[in-house]
């Protein structure tokens, strides 16, 4: 049965428009006081030793009595506690559960292979991204984004790299302590693959300092003769590096005037999966 269409015009009814005003609570699109307490949260976290409400109502530029009663909040969830005699504000149990939720669900593959095929269409040239095997002193190749000109840079994925004479390997030796990296000319001493490969302590040594200096690694054909490759780490949560990704192809279109752009792209990618992955500015 289809229903039947009359002539007879509904009656208009009276709406009220509501107007929004500076003080609403929506600000840009955010809701104002979530956007104030997850920013009261920041600072909290950011204090480490626990922080004051008067602090913290100055660095939100709040009243304090705005600042306690979203701290009241946020407490009342779980995400805020007071601790000590002087009642200082710190992140509290429930706040540990979200974060741990995004730690099991947080895939780096899934994550990282968008970013390198960027990197490989900005530098035109192969981009890897290798995990530090801390136990064995190795970076092994666990993805891979190749370039589209014949002569390109191709290792298998599962792959190793020396640490000493690569550009994954060497951005990565140069973030542990001297003492580690003792141990690892001990256990694996310093072959050479070329005549440019580092093959003392000192020269080695001087090599890491630069890298910590300018932010990214530089292997000048010191693992494969006419190859040249650039590397930046990536940090975990704990701001610590446990992969690396590089840049890699030959000496003819990587020159000498290339490696300071490479070495910008190549710190700018892994700073964004730093970012994503664990949370690091």
């Amino acid at each position: 049965m289809s229903s039947a269409i009359t002539s007879k015009r509904p009656k208009k009814t009276k709406t009220t428009t509501t107007k929004i005003t500076a003080n609403s609570t929506t600000t840009g699109g955010q809701v104002q006081s979530l956007s104030r307490g997850l920013s009261l949260l920041k600072f909290i976290s950011d204090s480490h030793n626990g922080v004051a409400l008067t602090d913290l109502a100055i660095q939100a530029g709040l009243p304090n009595s705005t600042t306690h009663r979203l701290l009241t909040t946020l407490q009342q969830h779980g995400f805020v506690r007071q601790m000590g005699d002087l009642g200082l504000w710190v992140i509290a149990s429930h706040a540990f559960v979200v974060g741990s939720s995004f730690l099991q669900s947080r895939n780096l593959m899934v994550l990282v292979h968008p970013i390198l095929r960027q990197l490989m269409e900005d530098s035109g040239e192969t981009v890897n991204l290798a995990i530090f095997n801390i136990d064995e002193y190795e970076a092994v190749i666990v993805d891979q984004v190749q370039c589209n000109a014949l002569m390109r840079m191709s290792a298998p994925i599962g792959g190793l790299l020396p640490m000493h004479a690569s550009g994954a390997g060497k951005a990565l030796l140069s973030t542990l302590s001297e003492q580690k990296c003792l141990q690892l000319l001990h256990k694996k001493g310093l072959h050479a693959y070329t005549q440019y490969t580092h093959t003392t302590a000192a020269a080695l040594k001087e090599d890491l300092e630069q890298i910590r200096k300018q932010g990214f690694s530089f292997d000048d054909e010191e693992h494969a003769l006419g190859l040249r490759c650039i590397a930046a780490c990536i940090y975990d949560e704990h701001h610590e590096a446990f992969a690396a990704i590089s840049i890699s192809g030959p000496i003819s279109r990587i020159s000498d005037d290339r490696v300071t752009e490479f070495g910008a792209l190549v710190m700018r990618a892994a700073k964004k999966v730093s970012q994503e992955y664990g949370g690091i500015k």
